[in-house]
C-alpha cells in the first residue's frame, strides 16, 4: 500500500463539512482538527499486456494501446485521522448502487456518520468498493442486470423510483411515510438521487471480500489497531466475506443477509470472538402489505434475529437492534443520513464503549 497524503498537519478541514446544499447555520458542531488525511488503494491485480510492443513515441495516441497494462480491482480509501485521534479505527463500506459518499453528508448538506465519529475520536476509513466510485477500473465493463440495459448492454439502467421504493423512504417519490426521519424537500430528494451510482464492473462478492480483508490490514499498519468494521445493505454481504484477522466489532446497517447458521462464514467470526450489532429501521413490520419490499425486508430482519439468537447460544456477542422498539422511529435504509442519525450513532457509540471500542 502507498499512501498520498493531504495535510499531515493538524487542519480546519473535514470532507463533507462544507456541503453546497447547506447554509453556514445548518452545519453541526465545533471545527473538526485533522491531523492526517489522504487516500490509499488496497488489493487488486494488474492485467497481462495487450498484444504488442509498447511504442513510447506514439504513447496513448495509439488506441489499440500494445503492450499496455491496467491496475484494476482495487478499493480505494479516503481516511482521516483526529488530532489526538487514538480511539479504533472505524472502516466504512457503502452499500448497492452506493459510494462512500453517504457517509460523509446527508442530502440535506447535515453531516452523516463519519463526521460524527470523528468527533468522537475515531479515524474513519470510508471505502469505494473495487468497481464502483474511485474504484471503478476493472477488466471488463459490467453487463449485470441491476446496472445496465438494452440490446447492447451499455445504457444505465434507471431506477430512480424503485430504489426509493424498496428503501423504505415512501411509497413513491417524493411522497415519504408518515413520521419520516428522511429529509424533506425537492433539494435533499434530488441530492440523495445524485448519489446513486453503478457498478463499472460485475460484482463479485468474494473477490470484494478479499480486497475489503488488504483494506483492514492496510489499516491496521496505519493504525497498529483492529477495525470496527461498519457495513451496510449489500457492503455487508463483502463484510461476511472479510477475513476476521483484522476487525474489532462488525457494526452492520441493515445488513443483505447474514451467514448461514453453522457455516464456515458463522464460525469465522464466532471463532474469532467478534461482537456483531445490526441495525434495522422502521416500515418493516408497518411496511405496505401490497408492496414486495415489505415482505423482503422482514425476512432479513428476521433472519438475522435468528443469526444473533445462535451466535449467543454459542458463546458470541450479537445484537440485533430493531430501532422501533426502542422508541426511535421513522427511519428507512438510511438511517445514518436522517435526521436522528445522531441519536443512533450515539447508541453505537454507547455499545462500542461497553465493549471496549472507543
Amino acid at each position: 500500500m502507498k499512501r498520498i497524503v493531504y495535510g499531515i498537519v493538524s487542519a480546519v478541514f473535514a470532507l463533507g463539512v462544507v456541503s453546497c446544499t447547506s447554509a453556514p447555520e445548518q452545519r453541526q458542531g465545533d471545527v473538526l482538527m485533522i491531523a492526517e488525511q489522504g487516500f490509499f488503494a488496497s488489493g487488486g491485480t494488474v492485467t497481462e499486456p495487450a498484444p504488442g510492443t509498447y511504442d513510447p513515441a506514439t504513447n496513448w495516441l495509439d488506441a489499440e494501446r500494445p503492450g499496455n497494462t491496467a491496475h484494476v480491482d482495487h478499493a480505494n480509501t479516503f481516511y482521516q485521522i483526529p488530532t489526538g485521534g487514538g480511539s479504533t479505527p472505524m472502516v466504512f463500506l457503502h452499500g448497492y448502487g452506493q459510494s462512500r459518499t453517504g457517509w460523509v453528508s446527508a442530502p440535506d448538506g447535515r453531516e452523516s456518520w463519519a463526521q460524527w465519529f470523528l468527533r468522537q475520536g475515531h479515524p474513519i476509513f470510508l471505502v469505494d468498493q473495487p468497481r464502483r466510485g474511485a474504484a471503478g477500473s476493472t477488466v471488463r465493463m459490467t453487463d449485470m442486470e441491476l446496472d445496465a440495459w438494452g440490446d447492447d448492454g451499455k445504457s444505465y439502467k434507471p431506477g430512480d423510483q424503485a430504489w426509493y421504493t424498496h428503501f423504505r423512504i415512501g411509497r413513491v417519490a417524493p411522497e415519504r411515510y408518515p413520521g419520516s426521519q428522511f429529509p424533506a424537500g425537492e433539494e435533499a430528494q434530488n441530492q440523495f438521487f445524485r448519489q446513486m451510482t453503478p457498478n463499472t464492473g460485475n460484482y463479485e462478492e468474494e473477490l470484494f471480500g478479499d480486497v475489503l480483508s488488504e483494506v483492514l490490514a492496510d489499516v491496521r499498519r496505519m493504525t497498529g489497531k483492529k477495525s470496527i468494521y461498519v457495513t451496510h445493505s449489500q457492503g455487508g454481504r463483502v463484510g461476511w466475506q472479510t477475513d476476521a484477522d483484522n476487525i474489532a466489532a462488525i457494526v452492520a446497517v441493515e445488513p443483505g443477509g447474514t451467514p448461514e447458521i453453522g457455516s464456515d462464514l458463522y464460525y469465522k467470526f464466532l471463532e474469532a470472538d467478534i461482537p456483531i450489532i445490526m441495525y434495522f429501521g422502521d416500515y418493516i413490520d408497518n411496511g405496505p402489505e401490497d408492496i414486495m419490499s415489505s415482505a423482503f425486508w422482514k425476512d432479513v430482519r428476521d433472519t438475522a434475529i435468528a443469526f444473533a439468537e445462535a451466535y449467543n447460544r454459542d458463546g458470541g456477542d450479537a445484537v440485533v437492534i430493531d430501532l422501533p422498539k426502542i422508541g426511535i422511529t421513522g427511519n428507512s435504509h438510511f438511517m445514518f443520513q436522517e435526521l436522528n442519525n445522531a441519536e443512533i450513532a450515539a447508541h453505537l457509540q454507547n455499545w462500542l464503549s461497553e465493549r471496549g471500542l472507543e
